[in-house]
């Protein structure tokens, strides 16, 4: 059985084979929390607001209440199994600046617990 890791509180620096999992907003404008260090530091593309971008992956946060973050979760989790080789990083999207709590966004991920290369929050 593989050792159960957690996403370091604070990320510096990704593998070659990592992916910085990160909340965004729709307009894909990176300016603040985790969003504007994968802007800077992992390769966000400015204006791009969902998916794969460099070693980041954009989940957007801030349209609305808890429910209509599921859908970018569900389309995030279906895409990182397509993609074995890399492993995805998850940081505690959505609990920052958009002001939600890990006790609604954390049951989200649910589904996540079963695929291997999706490392998750500490608690999630």
């Amino acid at each position: 059985m593989a050792e159960h890791r957690f996403t370091p509180e604070f990320i510096t620096n990704l593998e070659p084979n990592e992916v910085f999992v990160f909340g965004s907003n729709l307009a894909g404008a990176h300016g603040g929390g985790a969003a504007a260090i994968a802007w800077r530091k992992f390769g966000a593309v400015w204006g791009q607001g969902v998916g794969l971008q460099g070693q980041s992956y954009a989940i957007p946060t801030m349209q609305g209440g808890v429910e209509t973050i599921k859908s970018y979760v569900d389309e995030f989790i279906a895409f990182a199994k397509s993609k074995p080789e890399l492993t995805f990083l998850v940081t505690r999207i959505g609990c920052g600046i958009a002001g939600f709590r890990d006790e609604e966004i954390a049951p989200l991920f649910a589904e996540a617990h079963t695929v291997e290369n999706i490392v998750l929050p500490k608690g999630w």
